[in-house]
């Protein structure tokens, strides 16, 4: 499975790399913690390494990055699983672009693999 997770980023940052006018790689620590209430739920740690770049001329970008994820969540104890995400951004006009963004996290059971995905509308003023 873990495999699969990494050969499907290659595969992406393979098809879109060749065509980048601008890219590079970058490290990225991300925190995510939840609350229900006032009831912590726990956190996931991400400690990617990835790359990112221009499409062309375009005026789109791109952006694939994995690596282990520290989760704690409250009460159980902390494991290191393997997570990842690959994200695009598109320019519809000047003041307004369009993103979307895949992300996978393993877990210990093969039926808990997750599994999510973002797409957004950013407006600037």
């Amino acid at each position: 499975m873990i495999k699969t997770a990494i050969a499907t980023l290659a595969a992406t940052a393979a098809v879109v790399a060749p065509s980048a006018a601008l890219a590079g790689p970058y490290v990225n620590i991300e925190a995510n913690a939840g609350w229900t209430g006032d009831d912590y739920t726990g956190a996931t740690t991400d400690v990617h390494v990835g790359y990112e770049g221009a499409i062309g001329d375009t005026g789109a970008s791109y952006y694939v990055q994995a690596g282990p994820a520290i989760v704690a969540a409250d009460g159980v104890d902390t494991e290191t699983e393997f997570s990842g995400k690959a994200g695009l951004g598109i320019p519809v006009s000047d003041a307004l672009g369009v993103y979307g963004e895949v992300s996978f996290l393993t877990a210990e059971d093969e039926d808990d693999f997750g599994v999510g995905g973002k797409l957004g509308v950013k407006y600037n003023f």
